[in-house]
């Protein structure tokens, strides 16, 4: 993506391998993290960001009913599946359900996270950190798990070109395999063996050490390498997403293509932006959307939209609404709306018209029908914003799944916003814990 249509990114998961390095040495103590012997008090809430780091998700948009009623351009049958990203960990699983509920019992058949992009024992997939997810894909057969997975550590880093193309170079030689069979080994053991690999996404950017520009020849190479080495691991039934931003950025992400051979999905991340571009241009544009499926088509390959959202025009219904037409009209394989702001229509109080049109065409979509018709002004029949029975009616953001309540017999230890986010609570010293057996 170009430095004018740089957008905010969930950095968050660049802290992943220290806090749960953390948690892990503070287990070994008196004290027990969750998962293993704990007691949680409370879910703290999501730490303020570093910038330029993402916001964590806000409360959900209190969406003023539809003033009048969206038709979308779907038959009844062959509705897309769709999801969408609310948060890389557990809050994302939860906030899945609440998702549904806001849209009118509307199947979200489709979880999308990232792999922490930081060092290479993340993209591993660090042990604990997928199961949840796992969990949520076996649920029911027809669910989709979608995987962004980075190619290089320090992903985020701003890794100069120079260094970039050795890295690639060394991909391509073999140097990094062990890493994405250890990923396949995992996902196989896991039971999501049929996963979505969304694996150097916008590639055609800058943003990314995983980028192409710097050598495209070695970074197709080495993409390549990496298919050849998760489909060799036993049992793996892996599909692969290659997926550019919109547009051609730095490099025409066509010049990055790794051959029809080891691509199963041609997607693409598309958000409204440069600011005053209509739909039509976006469509329009030398490599957009129109170029975006006529390549596709050419080579036999599904469409995708794992990333796509509101950006550089504000709550622009417009965009919204065509948006979702488009992918109607072109039924990708599955679509995954980027719920944070300001990308976002459900965590995200500032795109209100957008809101409305996202819940009106989508509120009670199943694989059996169609758009359904929005929801009577004059007599709602869900909650604006989404809730669960135990908890208040307007909680400051979605609601967290029950945990249990507070030991008599331990003490909480104050370790900061960031930690006690990803142990999932408190860490707490039992009282105890020197007369405990075993």
């Amino acid at each position: 993506m170009a430095p004018h249509q740089r957008r905010a990114r969930p950095r968050r998961l660049a802290v992943v391998a220290a806090t749960v390095a953390a948690s892990a040495a503070l287990a070994s103590g008196p004290g027990f993290a969750a998962g293993t012997g704990a007691v949680r008090f409370a879910d703290p809430s999501a730490p303020a960001p570093t910038p330029p780091a993402t916001a964590p998700a806000a409360e959900p948009a209190e969406t003023p009913a539809p003033p009048q009623p969206e038709q979308a351009a779907q038959s009844p049958k062959n509705v897309p599946a769709f999801g969408a990203y609310l948060d890389f960990g557990a809050r994302g699983v939860a906030r899945m359900a609440e998702l549904s509920q806001w849209l009118d019992g509307a199947e979200l058949r489709v979880g999308h996270t990232y792999l922490p992009g930081d060092r290479w024992s993340n993209i591993e997939g660090r042990p604990g950190f997928l199961d949840v997810w796992a969990d949520w894909r076996r649920e029911k057969d027809d669910r989709m798990l979608v995987l962004n997975v980075p190619m290089l550590e320090r992903n985020e880093e701003g890794v100069p070109d120079a260094e970039v193309r050795r890295l690639l170079r060394q991909g391509a030689s073999g140097a990094f395999d062990h890493h994405f069979r250890a990923l396949a080994e995992r996902l196989v053991r896991l039971d999501v063996p049929d996963t979505v690999i969304v694996l150097g996404w916008e590639m055609n950017g800058i943003t990314y050490t995983h980028r192409c520009g710097p050598d495209p020849q070695a970074w197709k190479a080495y993409w390549n390498r990496i298919v050849t080495t998760m489909r060799a691991v036993p049992g793996q039934r892996f599909r692969f997403d290659f997926t550019p931003s919109r547009g051609r950025d730095a490099v025409p992400w066509t010049q990055c293509y790794p051959g029809d051979d080891t691509v199963d999905i041609i997607g693409m991340d598309s958000y409204d932006q440069p600011s005053g571009m209509s739909f039509d241009q976006q469509v329009k544009e030398p490599l957009g959307l129109q170029a975006h499926v006529d390549f596709a088509k050419a080579h036999g390959k599904a469409v995708s939209y794992p990333e796509w959202g509101l950006f550089r025009n504000g709550d622009n219904d417009d965009y919204m609404r065509r948006m979702l037409a488009w992918m109607d009209e072109h039924h990708p394989l599955y679509n995954t709306l980027t719920d944070y702001c300001p990308h976002g229509v459900w965590q995200c109080r500032d795109n209100p018209r957008s809101s409305a049109v996202y819940r009106a065409l989508l509120s009670g979509r199943t694989d059996d029908t169609g758009p359904a018709e929005p929801t009577d002004p004059a007599t709602p029949t869900t909650p604006d914003i989404p809730t669960t029975p135990d908890t208040p009616a307007t909680p400051a953001e979605p609601t967290p799944p029950a945990i249990p309540g507070q030991s008599a017999h331990c003490s909480p230890l104050e370790l900061g916003d960031w930690v006690e986010y990803w142990l999932g609570g408190k860490l707490c010293i039992r009282f105890d814990w020197w007369s405990r057996s075993g």
